[in-house]
């Protein structure tokens, strides 16, 4: 049997031959210098054709604060990654097939951290919510032992959820993925490789139906071989590990080491065959239930974004038993102190008004003006900003009145005019005369007083020959207060003449253009008015009834309209023919015996033969009944 040493030696002499000795990394498949990785689906030395890739991005509108099923994740998944794309006051849940909650289940939310489901280990991350702008996430190896549902907590709209893991092709093609058990590709104490395991799955070619060493690279240092030896060593149960949890249930294994078969000595692990190791054995420990602990979320945003806020965090009771964290009254947490669940906050100090100028002098030298000042809105850095991010009801006056005190008043007056009102004889000419504000308050004016400057003076156009025209009268008053109307005027042939005017027949003035004696007006526009139609036919003719009308509200154009006024509504429904009903009296209904009064007791009124013997005393009867269900 070769020593270690010996070993060594032969190997170093090897490389010496071969030149000098160069740096070799230990590839996947455990041979010094192979340069096989892993790919993405898991197998060494593979071109990731064994596995695909399955993403998407859940984008659907909701509108239902809760629980939204996004995704689920089939049994085998690996490398799986589920990522809110923006942050949001929303949460991302996990729950397995069967029901059982396994990140921000039954309305609690869980803090960031790592989380044992389906069979692999979950990473929970929510990251800062004031300082970051990241989704929360969770990721995991895998793979899965069964179907997870990836869920959304819906509170605001959803930002998108980008989700992605791995799965095994239908047909895996390339190369066939090495049993990975830390046993199975060991290299044993004496430095050669253990061609008694059955543990390597490729070293087995069914094509040649037997088992062959494996293919080496070519700058691969050939193992030598030992010879095969009798089996001295023996795996020794020696203890077991430390428990996994001080508290709440944990679990402790067995720890199995190789020994001399003889004298029992510890020695190296590689010495035993690794495929007789047996399996550590699972025994519970420290079921004692942990105490109950504050469990302490993240602050809120601040409610303000400058000045004094309010934030908010959640505050649970929760405890841990047999690795799962479980919400539990708050009774159970009150040997500790609870932590505040609000608290003030102040992103930065708000900005500010501030006046930048002083009054400016009155818009006008008398009487009442205008004055203003210029006021900006400053950040706290002495930036001009919008205004809206200063207090819009604190914003100081920027415009006020201003009063100058009365102004000197005088008379203002135009130019005669040119034209006279008469084309011959005596007329009169004008001028426009009004009393003003004079702005120039140095003038020594007095007012404007009682005596109005003249605004009409005579003129004469020369003497006037006979003429004929048309003259007319003024308009009348508009018809109509509102609305369309019309109004009229007189027009009357007449022949002027320095004596005067004479009346004349209106064929005298025929050869002239008559003027109009009418014409349309509107004062103006009335507006929605209430109209209505007329009444409807009583619904009796007597003993109260009713009638009814349709009323309208039209505007100006007969469009519908509710701009009328409600108190002026027309009624529409009156009561009518309220005296009461006189039966028609039949000379042939009258009673024929003696008894009337008995029958109409006994209530035999609705047979026909007492109807005709009792006639009167039924009929009188009857209208009564029917006054009755008539006012009932």
């Amino acid at each position: 049997m070769l020593s270690g040493l010996a070993l060594l030696l032969l190997v170093c002499l090897h490389m010496r031959v071969q030149g000098k000795p160069r740096s070799q990394s230990l590839g996947c498949d455990e041979y010094l210098g192979s340069g096989k990785v892993m790919d993405k689906c898991g197998v060494c030395g593979g071109d990731n054709t064994t596995c695909r890739l399955v993403s998407g991005v859940f984008k659907h509108s909701l509108t239902k604060i809760g629980y939204h099923k996004i995704v689920e994740i089939p049994e085998g998944a690996t490398k799986i990654n589920v990522t809110e794309m923006v942050k949001s006051r929303n949460y991302l849940a996990l729950r397995s097939r069967s029901g059982r909650s396994i990140i921000n289940g039954n309305w609690a939310i869980d803090r960031p951290g790592k989380y044992e489901g389906g069979g692999t280990m979950f990473t929970y991350r929510r990251p800062n919510e004031i300082s970051s702008t990241a989704g929360e996430s969770f990721l995991a190896e895998g793979p899965t032992n069964e179907i997870l549902d990836v869920y959304m907590i819906f509170q605001q709209p959803n930002p998108g959820v980008h989700y992605e893991y791995i799965l095994p092709s239908e047909k895996s093609v390339g190369p066939q993925q090495p049993n990975h058990r830390p046993e199975g590709n060991a290299v044993n104490g004496q430095g050669g490789y253990d061609h008694h395991s059955n543990t390597h799955q490729e070293n087995y070619n069914p094509a040649d139906g037997g088992r062959y060493p494996p293919r080496l690279p070519d700058n691969q240092v050939p193992a030598v071989q030992p010879p095969r030896r009798e089996r001295e060593y023996n795996w020794k149960m020696t203890g077991s590990t430390e428990c996994s949890a001080s508290c709440g249930k944990g679990f402790r294994y067995s720890i199995f080491h190789c020994v001399h078969r003889l004298n029992h000595v510890q020695v190296s692990d590689a010495l035993c065959d690794s495929s007789s190791k047996p399996s550590p054995q699972e025994e519970a420990c420290n079921l004692q239930p942990c105490p109950a602990f504050w469990d302490i979320g993240e602050w809120s945003e601040c409610s303000k974004t400058c000045g004094l806020g309010m934030q908010h965090r959640q505050v649970l009771c929760r405890q841990v038993y047999a690795n799962r964290t479980l919400n539990v009254h708050t009774s159970r947490c009150r040997h500790l102190e609870r932590p505040e669940t609000a608290s003030t906050c102040q992103l930065k100090i708000c900005s500010e008004w501030q006046i930048r100028s002083d009054w400016t002098t009155c818009s006008v030298p008398c009487g009442l003006g205008q004055r203003s000042r210029e006021v900006r809105c400053v950040s706290n850095v002495g930036d001009f900003v919008p205004d809206e991010e200063c207090n819009m009801n604190l914003r100081p006056v920027d415009v006020e009145n201003c009063d100058m005190g009365a102004c000197a008043k005088s008379w203002f007056y135009t130019d005669w005019g040119n034209r006279c009102s008469a084309e011959c004889g005596m007329g009169v000419r004008t001028r426009g005369v009004i009393c003003l504000t004079n702005h120039i308050s140095s003038l020594p004016l007095e007012g404007c007083g009682s005596e109005r400057p003249a605004d009409s003076q005579v003129c004469n156009n020369g003497p006037c020959e006979n003429r004929i025209e048309w003259f007319t009268g003024p308009w009348s008053q508009c018809s109509a207060e509102c609305g369309a109307g019309s109004q009229q005027r007189s027009v009357v042939c007449l022949m002027k003449s320095d004596e005067g005017f004479t009346v004349m027949p209106p064929y005298e003035c025929s050869s002239l253009e008559r003027p109009l004696s009418q014409q349309s007006c509107n004062l103006k526009a009335c507006g929605a008015k209430w109209y209505h139609t007329d009444w409807s036919a009583c619904s009796k003719t007597c003993e109260g009834g009713f009638r009814v009308r349709e009323v309208r509200c039209l505007s100006d154009d007969m469009l519908s309209s509710e701009g009328c006024d409600e108190l002026l509504k027309p009624a529409e429904k009156e009561d009518c023919n309220p005296e009461p009903c006189i039966p028609r009296i039949d000379e042939n209904c009258r009673d024929k015996y003696f008894n009337c009064n008995v029958v109409v007791q006994a209530r035999l009124c609705v047979y026909d033969y007492y109807k005709t013997t009792c006639c009167a005393s039924c009929s009188r009867v009857a209208h009564r009944q029917s006054i009755h269900r008539g006012h009932s």
